[in-house]
């Protein structure tokens, strides 16, 4: 995702005075406030996800974060053929089923058959997926991008893999003892697995970072 901004309507609306600027600002935003945010026409290049009712906005992706968001989906769909297994998704929002607070879109995503709402729903997934995909784009600060697989992991998704392309490598997130965050890094001579999500599932990293 690119830069992440609380909303602040202070930089954007200068003429709001003091008082009305704070009662947006102590807002606690819902799933349905992010859905209606997401189909108004000024807000067509602005991506919103929500954490603990606290909304955030992320600009679109650029050419590389693009690309590596294209080979992992291919890849993994092409283990996924006639394998019925589930959902593959792009940049499709998540949310816990008993927490309209938070509202998470990875860059890719899996959602088991078992997991997965029938039928598929036209709007945002009730459900958090089994895998979640975070790609950082240049402006991104890790830290918020692992804020992020931690709410992943604490709602019910088993494995998220950040994908760092200037580092060449993949920071794989599971949930850690007590609670926390448990990181491995992967560095480009290494491989991704599915693990128990997708097992079988295989990926060198040498496909997502050729040689330049």
């Amino acid at each position: 995702m690119q830069a992440i901004r609380r909303l602040c309507y202070t930089q954007h609306r200068q003429a709001l005075n003091e008082e009305h600027t704070m009662a947006i600002q102590q807002k606690l935003y819902t799933v349905d406030d992010v859905w209606e945010l997401s189909h108004r026409p000024e807000n067509d290049n602005k991506y919103f996800y929500l954490i603990d009712g606290e909304l955030y906005y992320d600009m679109p992706p650029g050419g590389q974060h693009g690309d590596l968001a294209g080979e992992l989906i291919f890849r993994l769909k092409l283990f996924a053929v006639g394998r019925d297994l589930g959902k593959f998704t792009v940049e499709t929002a998540y949310y816990p089923q008993d927490d309209r607070l938070t509202v998470l879109a990875p860059d890719v995503a899996f959602i088991s058959k078992a997991r997965a709402p029938q039928p598929f729903p036209k709007k945002f997934v009730p459900s958090m997926p089994d895998l979640a995909v975070e790609i950082v784009s240049p402006t991104d600060s890790i830290a918020e991008v692992r804020r992020k697989a931690q709410v992943y992991l604490d709602n019910g998704t088993v494995l998220v893999w950040i994908v760092r392309p200037a580092d060449k490598g993949v920071d794989v997130c599971r949930a850690g003892a007590g609670g926390g965050l448990n990181i491995e890094f992967v560095g480009r001579d290494g491989s991704l697995s599915g693990e128990d999500v997708l097992p079988g599932f295989e990926l060198e990293l040498t496909r997502l970072f050729p040689d330049d």
